[in-house]
């Protein structure tokens, strides 16, 4: 087994870690609180993102790691592993089964394996640099869809978007066959598996994107920031890349405004 090979079976196992802390507190309940940022947090979070450091410290015990709970634990400076326990909190909470575990690894600041784990949904999509993407252990990839007006975008928020993007938007979602809110880190699952050709998140954290980079592009697709800048940073738009210019066209509506 090459060496990312076996670092994206590490990171598929660390995420069925999380499933199992997760899932039967997904099923009885938890409490909630809220931190700084007036954003939820629940002893799912928590727990599962402290179960997947004490795996990863086992398996990977020169690698650095960052999670969304607990913060930045130094390593050899090349590989850091990003985790979000659950990605979608909000709808934990609420039982909606879109939520997430997310897990990337990278190497020398560039996302090189990263893993979609849906664990209500039973669908978790992964990927390595060179080696495809794959959901539920199947190649998966990107749709044919050509023409925005066939297209199915996917967003976490509209009031949120459209708040922060207010005229770029609304021209996308005008053009766009079909425009829903199936939300957080379910949205990019669908794009590599072709379900969806276009997902938006105007304000992202490190761990919400750097998974979704892996996945994304290794299933054949287009991923920036709003602004068409390459690669993971503060927003996302993910795309089936065959859509992806005329996208980032339409969003630049507020630029040009």
């Amino acid at each position: 087994m090459s060496e990312l090979a076996n670092l994206l079976d590490i990171a598929r196992r660390a995420a069925a870690v999380a499933g199992e802390i997760i899932m039967p507190l997904y099923a009885s309940g938890t409490s909630v609180e809220l931190k700084a940022d007036r954003t939820p947090v629940t002893a799912a979070d928590r727990n599962a993102e402290l179960a997947i450091r004490e795996f990863l410290a086992r398996e990977c015990p020169t690698h650095g790691i960052l999670g969304e709970e607990f913060g930045e634990s130094p390593g050899d400076g090349r590989h850091r592993w990003i985790l979000d326990p659950i990605d979608g909190t909000k709808s934990f909470i609420h039982h909606v089964p879109l939520f997430g575990t997310l897990i990337a690894l990278e190497r020398d600041g560039v996302p090189v394996v990263g893993v979609i784990a849906c664990h209500a949904a039973g669908d978790s999509a992964s990927a390595a640099a060179g080696m495809g993407a794959y959901l539920n252990g199947e190649s998966i990839r990107v749709s044919a869809v050509h023409r925005i007006e066939d297209a199915t975008l996917s967003m976490t928020s509209y009031a949120r978007t459209a708040a922060i993007h207010p005229k770029g938007f609304a021209a996308l979602v005008s053009r766009c066959g079909l425009a829903r809110a199936w939300g957080d880190c379910y949205g990019y699952l669908m794009v590599a598996a072709g379900r969806a050709e276009i997902m938006l998140d105007p304000e992202m954290s490190i761990w919400d994107a750097a998974a979704l980079y892996p996945v994304i592009t290794e299933a054949g697709g287009g991923f920036s920031q709003w602004d068409g800048t390459p690669g993971v940073g503060s927003s996302v738009v993910a795309t089936n890349g065959l859509l992806h210019e005329a996208v980032l066209a339409a969003l630049r509506e507020d630029q040009d405004a």
